[in-house]
């Protein structure tokens, strides 16, 4: 039995494919971030500048968050949707 591809099930499939690559890229850019974070505690003034500077780097993680969760959520929702098509459509031609 041979699956045939609509246009809708071709949309989808470039829709997920491309939504997964962007995920990918933010999880790789999140990895590299989360690399450079340290757990310290700054005691004296002269760490300041490395105690801004782990600041700075939370501050991005911290945004950069609700577009890995995006990117997870629309990907999966996109992924379950073109299963449904392709099982439906093999339960039709059954």
């Amino acid at each position: 039995m041979t699956v045939e591809w609509t246009p809708v099930m071709v949309a989808l499939a470039v829709a997920w494919g491309a939504v997964t690559t962007v995920m990918v890229i933010l999880l790789i850019y999140r990895g590299t971030l989360t690399m450079h974070e340290d757990d310290q505690l700054f005691l004296d003034e002269t760490e300041s500048a490395m105690e801004q500077e782990q600041a700075e780097l939370l501050v991005k993680i911290e945004r950069l968050q609700p577009y890995v969760r995006a990117t997870v959520a629309g990907s999966g929702a996109l992924l379950a949707i073109l299963v449904a098509l392709l099982v439906y459509d093999g339960i039709q031609k059954m």
